[in-house]
């Protein structure tokens, strides 16, 4: 496992996420109104997938891209990685 260009943009989006959670759940214990809780959680969920999505497209650009270049896979292990993966998106 390495360390990628992404990797603090990725913990950017997943604090911002982590912000947003503990929002909503002080929300949900003050029994604050249920579209604020939505909006709130709806946020949550944008970050974490978008956090993903780079995570992802990063190791398709730089991991993967990498192994069919220098080839210290095979084709099929490049190619059941890449299957494997893109199932996240």
């Amino acid at each position: 496992m390495s360390t990628h260009t992404s990797h603090p943009e990725i913990i950017k989006r997943l604090k911002r996420a982590e912000g947003h959670l503990r929002s909503t759940i002080t929300m949900l214990e003050d029994s604050r109104d249920c579209l604020a809780i939505a909006q709130q959680l709806q946020a949550v969920e944008s970050a974490v997938g978008n956090a993903k999505k780079t995570l992802v497209h990063d190791h398709i650009d730089h991991c993967l891209e990498q192994a069919v270049r220098d080839a210290p896979q095979s084709a099929e292990e490049t190619i059941r990685e890449f299957k494997a993966i893109t199932k996240y998106l």
